[in-house]
């Protein structure tokens, strides 16, 4: 009878969620959590995050007691279109496994195509270990990965991706490589190297935004700016971005970046209008209205 008391009063305890459970030296993944959740959707790629901490985490535990323990291979591929958040979420990424030890620094170095391949032989090979060397200790994101296996054969593109490869067998725990770019070439650009597949354990997906959650990226952007939309402005930018759902194509459509680009030009705008009709009342300095609002093509 004592007994079936205990287990009942036990019993709420091991409902609790798993967010309140988490012990003080967890504090890294709490605080990454809390920054993650002031991202507007991605929620495949929360989850991920929270699943590379505790794997990151009970490997160690493993370890201290003498458990086998897999190589970590920490190497990740973002697939998505522009504008869905890949750049904020590696920093973010970078953060946290400073907090965790798994890197000695954390920081984000950005790459292109550009960055890595050369103009003559052995020259692509060098400029791919000067960014490497800088990525030390961090990150190392290149995005739109796929125009490295753009030119054939006989392009330095390709002696980038084999320079890469060997880099992250070789300093595997010295920095993360993130390859990002759109889904369907990203997985072309893996067939490049018979090697690529396989170093890379941690594939996130990047979704495109709906409209509401890009209402509320908006919301946001604006909130961080001191700035409010008129009712009409912000029916009219919503009309917008159903109709660019509607009528472009996913891939010319930048997401949170036209967003952002919305809502830069639009205070120029208003800053001309006020400037032009000499009225600078806090009620007009705060607000976007709809004739602010200015579009890409």
């Amino acid at each position: 009878n004592n007994s079936r008391k205990q287990i009942t009063k036990e019993l709420p305890l091991q409902q609790e969620p798993f967010e309140k459970q988490i012990p003080p030296q967890h504090q890294a993944l709490k605080e990454i959590e809390e920054e993650l959740e002031s991202l507007v959707g991605m929620e495949e790629m929360k989850k991920i995050i929270k699943q590379i901490y505790a794997w990151i985490y009970v490997n160690k535990k493993r370890e201290e007691i003498g458990l086998k323990v897999g190589r970590q291979a920490l190497h990740m591929m973002f697939k998505g279109n522009p504008g869905t958040g890949k750049t904020t979420v590696a920093r973010l990424i970078g953060k946290l496994f400073v907090k965790m030890n798994v890197l000695s620094k954390g920081h984000l170095i950005e790459g292109e195509r550009a960055d890595l391949v050369g103009e003559y032989i052995g020259h692509t090979a060098q400029k791919t270990r000067d960014l490497v060397k800088k990525a030390i200790g961090g990150i190392l994101f290149i995005d739109e990965a796929y125009s490295l296996g753009r030119g054939g054969e006989k392009d330095f593109g390709k002696e980038a991706i084999d320079t890469l490869v060997k880099h992250m067998e070789d300093k595997q725990h010295e920095f993360i490589l993130i390859l990002a770019g759109y889904s369907k070439e990203m997985e072309y650009f893996l067939t490049l190297n018979p090697g690529l597949h396989s170093r890379f354990p941690i594939v996130i997906e990047f979704p495109d935004y709906t409209v509401p959650q890009l209402m509320e990226i908006a919301s946001i952007m604006m909130r961080e700016r001191e700035y409010v939309f008129s009712k009409d402005a912000e029916q009219k930018l919503q009309n917008h971005l159903y109709f660019i759902k509607e009528n472009w194509s996913p891939i010319s459509f930048s997401n949170g970046r036209y967003i952002r680009n919305t809502i830069e030009k639009s205070i120029r705008t208003q800053a001309m209008r006020l400037l032009m009709n000499d009225v600078y009342d806090r009620a007009e300095l705060l607000t976007i209205r709809s004739q602010d609002l200015q579009f890409d093509d």
